[in-house]
């Protein structure tokens, strides 16, 4: 992986006066597995560069442009034909605009400072865009992530990491001389003035401790100082770390509001008890620091002297931070790295088409105490993944938001989102597939394409969608509103009978309800069933119960077929007064009829079946179906019956009850075919294929 990390505009990358992203940047090459293909670009007219592998662009003196495009412009002639992966910006969200779309290249934005004070970040719409636009949003601290998202709506943060300044912690012992000492820009903002009027009281009281300054200001206030305060400047950062690590007390009294506080981490880390003001990030850099309660001379004198007479105390805190350093330089840097390689999943990787990673998320019925287990689409696909050498995690997303739910549901959704996430991030799969799944949406899609814009999506979908139906209308745009974001989707109504736009048309495929050899698992051909003919419908399957009221074609029909039955023992269920059976009930009670009338919701269309269909063939009965199904394309006359209308379906029911022979040879023959086209290994199969783009045909 090549990495161009591209500074701030005259960010000063030298050994003497490196600014706070400079050291950032240099400090976490050292450890990175990508430091010999990092480079850096910056605009600097200093020489003794932090690292090797920088890049200066000179000349910059733009009278036309503003100087962001003249740098921006200049950067990207100089790096278009070094092929970088990924592109790292540093504190400048106004260069994205510049960037994107310009190089190949992954773009990650770096947030150092507050971003509603950044040029390209200030309004809601702009962080947006960059949650938009950018691969990975990297934040130094929570303060600053938390000014970032700020008025902002309820947006997802998958896009965005919190990697904090860090160092390498030291276990030598060095010798601590009585000095107090003060870090930063020499400012009213880092609460120079604060530090320096304070140390009157304190030296004049203690006679044997100094003070010490390090840092500059350009536009330099020379605020009155004790004489036993020194000024040293601007040093190189490793004579920083040295003085520091000499130092009893380090004071960071600032008053604005720090994005994070690098020096407070260093002072800690080195064994300063260190005292900081309770502003910005600055309670994020130790768990060891003394917070001002109040931003004051009063307050400072105070705990600076409270810490120089109560030698316990301070020795403790120095102790316990140089001990536990809270931001470790190694952990972040691979922090960073594995942030990287999110970006290419599969760039290490050498994916084996035949053993996929699959994400399975459907409604496992948890809450109906799995009655619907047999009449479940998706668990006969997770069977047949298995079966097929795949590896598969399921998800159920209705039970999820249930077992989540407290007083409002959408934070119950907002939790499954998270946790969709995470697993995708744990996970990597391969392929996606959903069916049914209520808390779906195209936001939770758009985060796994943004984790992996390799990753396979596709969805399923077993409800009517021909277009004489009621529902039918529902039922299309719960599945054409994710067509933008899925690879394929998988009907069981024949895509020629549906009205969806010819664009979508060609990723829309037909398959057939599987059976699944542990689920449609008995032979009623070889039994001898008290019943003649069964039939069961319901009224919704999350609905145990008959909606009173509720009728549609299937009652009408049925009514009509029972007048025409006389001498017929039929079974029929959803119908009436007569609840619908499930599970083990449903088994029970299908296993005790000889044959079975397959009808389904609304007009008979080509191919479309309820799933009841891989019930009853194949679990062995003599199956009745409208021929206007049009069956006959995957089944002969000796698998399945046909019939022309109910007084065809009566005569014929009345038939084959008095042959028997007939009718066990066409049931045999029929669960037969069924499982030889249909079974859930081949339909799974199917399924993947036409996912990964391999050329199928479900027979």
């Amino acid at each position: 992986m090549k990495i161009a990390s591209i500074l701030p505009y005259k960010e000063n990358y030298t050994h003497r006066g490196a600014g706070a992203v400079a050291l950032w940047i240099s400090d976490f090459i050292r450890d990175s597995e990508y430091k010999k293909n990092t480079y850096i670009i910056g605009s600097t007219k200093n020489k003794n560069y932090l690292t090797k592998n920088y890049i200066n662009i000179d000349n910059i003196n733009s009278k036309l442009n503003s100087t962001t495009k003249e740098y921006s412009n200049k950067i990207i002639n100089k790096i278009k034909n070094l092929n970088f992966d990924v592109l790292e910006l540093h504190n400048r969200p106004i260069m994205v605009n510049e960037f994107f779309g310009k190089l190949n290249s992954k773009i990650i934005l770096y947030f150092h400072n507050d971003p509603t004070t950044m040029k390209g970040a200030k309004s809601v719409n702009e962080r947006i865009n960059l949650l938009k636009n950018v691969d990975k949003i990297i934040f130094i601290s929570k303060w600053v992530k938390k000014k970032f998202f700020e008025n902002l709506p309820n947006l997802s943060d998958n896009k965005t990491e919190i990697i904090y300044h860090s160092i390498d912690p030291i276990k030598k012992k060095v010798k601590k001389n009585k000095q107090i000492i003060f870090v930063g820009k020499l400012n009213e903002s880092k609460g120079y003035d604060l530090y320096c009027k304070s140390m009157f009281r304190i030296l004049d009281q203690y006679n044997d401790w100094i003070a010490i300054s390090i840092g500059e200001e350009r536009r330099f206030q020379n605020y009155q100082t004790h004489k036993r305060h020194f000024n040293l400047g601007q040093i190189p950062h490793n004579k920083v770390l040295d003085y520091l690590s000499k130092s009893e007390i380090a004071i960071i009294p600032s008053r604005w509001e720090e994005p994070f506080g690098r020096t407070a981490l260093e002072a800690s880390s080195r064994g300063c008890a260190t005292i900081i003001s309770n502003t910005g990030g600055l309670s994020e850099t130790t768990d060891y620091a003394i917070k001002l309660k109040k931003l004051d001379i009063k307050n400072i004198e105070s705990e600076i002297i409270r810490l120089i007479k109560n030698d316990k105390l301070r020795k403790n805190i120095q102790i316990n931070s140089k001990k536990f350093v809270k931001h470790k330089l190694k952990n972040n840097s691979q922090k960073i790295d594995f942030m990287r390689n999110s970006l290419f999943p599969f760039k290490k990787i050498n994916i084996n088409k035949n053993k996929l990673r699959i994400l399975n998320i459907y409604n496992l019925a948890q809450k109906l105490n799995h009655r619907i287990y047999n009449l479940s689409l998706g668990k006969k696909f997770t069977n047949g993944f298995i079966r097929n050498g795949h590896d598969v995690i399921e998800i159920s997303d209705r039970d999820y938001v249930r077992q989540n739910k407290s007083i409002n549901i959408f934070s119950a959704r907002e939790r499954f989102h998270s946790y969709l996430v995470e697993t995708f991030k744990n996970y990597n799969p391969d392929l996606i597939i959903f069916g049914h799944s209520d808390n779906i949406n195209q936001e939770i899609l758009s985060d796994f394409r943004s984790i992996n814009k390799n990753i396979i999506i596709s969805q399923w979908n077993e409800d009517p969608l021909m277009k004489n139906l009621p529902e039918t209308h529902e039922n299309t745009n719960k599945l054409s509103k994710f067509f933008p974001l899925v690879d394929h989707s998988f009907i069981t109504t024949n895509p020629i009978t549906i009205n969806l736009s010819k664009k979508y048309l060609k990723n829309i495929h037909f398959f057939m309800t599987p059976v699944d050899r542990n689920i449609e698992c008995f032979d009623v051909y070889n039994l001898k069933p008290f019943n003649d003919v069964f039939y069961a419908m319901s009224h919704g399957v999350n609905r145990a119960t008959l909606k009173i009221g509720k009728t549609d074609n299937r009652v009408i029909f049925l009514e009509k077929l029972i007048k025409k039955m006389n001498g017929i023992k039929y079974d029929f269920y959803g119908i009436g007064k007569q609840e619908p059976v499930w599970g083990n009930e449903f088994y029970k009670s299908l296993v005790n009829s000889k044959m079975a009338l397959n009808l389904s919701r609304g007009q008979p269309t080509k191919h479309y079946s309820s799933n009841r269909i891989a019930s009853l063939m194949g679990n062995g009965l003599l199956v009745f179906i409208d021929k206007k199904v049009k069956m006959s394309s995957f089944f002969n006359s000796n698998e399945i019956v046909s019939y022309n209308d109910v007084n065809d379906l009566a005569e014929k029911i009345k038939f084959y009850k008095k042959n028997d022979k007939s009718r066990i040879r066409i049931a045999k023959k029929g669960k037969e075919k069924y499982f030889k086209l249909f079974n859930e290994v081949k339909i799974s199969k199917y399924i993947i294929d036409k996912s990964i783009g391999k050329k199928a045909s479900l027979i």
